[in-house]
C-alpha cells in the first residue's frame, strides 16, 4: 500500500510541477494538449507550485515509512525520484528541454518503480522484476511521446527541444509505434518462464486505433484521442500483464 501511495503521489507532483513548470515558462502559450491550470489562469502559479510539493511530501512521508520497514537505501532512491519530477520541466536547465524526457521516464517509470516495487514486496532484486520494467518503462515512453509529437510546432518556437523536435515528425512517429508494440514482444519472451503473460496479447488490439492514425499522419487535436487511446492500451497491458506475472 505504501508503495501505492508513492507512485501515485510522485504523479500527481510531477503533474502540477510541469503544469507550474511550463506555466511560468510560458512554454504552454501555444499548447494544442489538455488545459493546464497556469498557463489558462486557472489557478495562480504559486498554488499550483504549493500543491506539487504537497504530493511530494505526500510521496516523500510515504516512502519515510516504506524505507523504515524494508531498507533504508530506498531514500536516496526516493530523493532521485522527487529530483527528477522537479527538474524535468523545473530548474535553470530542464532535461525534458534537451531531449531527454523519455530516458528519464524509462528509468523512473519504467526500472525504479517495477524494481523498486517488486524489492518492497519480496525483499530482494530480481532478473524478473528488471526484464518486466522494460514494458512498464516503453509505454510510460509512448504517452510521453504523442505528447511531445503533438506539440512539435510549439515546443519549437519556445526552444523546447523535445525528443520529438529532434527526431523530427516521422521519426517520432516510428519511435511512438515501437515503444507501443514492443511491450507484446517482452512479454510473449517472458512466457517462457511465466506462460500466461500471454494474456497481454488480448490487449494487442487495443492498438489498432492509435497506431492507425499516428500513421496516418494524424496532428493536433486529434493527437489528444491517440493519447487516451494509448493510455487504455497501457492500463489493459499492465492488468493483463500483471495478472500473466502474478499467477503460476
Amino acid at each position: 500500500m505504501l508503495a501505492l501511495v508513492v507512485a501515485l503521489a510522485l504523479q500527481i507532483g510531477v503533474n502540477y510541477a510541469n503544469d507550474y513548470s511550463d506555466g511560468v515558462r510560458g512554454s504552454d502559450e501555444r499548447r494544442v494538449g489538455p488545459v493546464r491550470l497556469v498557463a489558462a489562469g486557472l489557478a495562480p502559479p504559486r498554488q499550483v507550485l504549493f500543491a506539487a510539493f504537497g504530493g511530494f511530501l505526500v510521496a516523500g512521508v510515504a516512502g519515510l515509512g516504506l524505507a523504515a520497514v524494508t531498507s533504508w537505501w530506498l531514500l536516496p532512491v526516493g530523493a532521485a525520484c522527487v529530483a527528477a519530477a522537479w527538474f524535468y520541466t523545473g530548474g535553470p536547465r530542464p532535461y525534458g528541454y534537451s531531449g531527454l524526457g523519455e530516458v528519464f521516464v524509462f528509468v523512473f517509470f519504467g526500472v525504479v518503480a517495477v524494481v523498486g516495487t517488486a524489492f518492497v514486496q519480496m525483499r530482494s532484486l530480481s532478473w524478473l522484476g528488471l526484464a518486466a520494467a522494460v514494458p512498464a518503462g516503453l509505454l510510460a515512453c509512448a504517452l510521453l511521446m504523442i505528447n511531445n509529437l503533438r506539440d512539435i510546432g510549439s515546443d519549437t518556437q519556445v526552444g523546447k527541444r523535445t525528443l520529438a523536435v529532434r527526431l523530427g515528425d516521422a521519426r517520432s512517429r516510428t519511435v511512438y509505434v515501437g515503444a507501443l508494440l514492443v511491450p507484446f514482444l517482452v512479454a510473449a519472451a517472458l512466457a517462457f518462464v511465466r506462460p500466461l503473460t500471454l494474456i497481454t496479447l488480448l490487449a494487442l488490439p487495443l492498438t489498432q486505433l492509435p497506431i492507425r492514425s499516428v500513421r496516418a499522419g494524424a496532428t493536433g487535436p486529434a493527437l489528444i484521442r491517440v493519447l487516451g487511446q494509448t493510455g487504455r492500451v497501457q492500463l489493459a497491458f499492465g492488468i493483463a500483464f500483471t495478472l500473466g506475472l502474478a499467477l503460476l
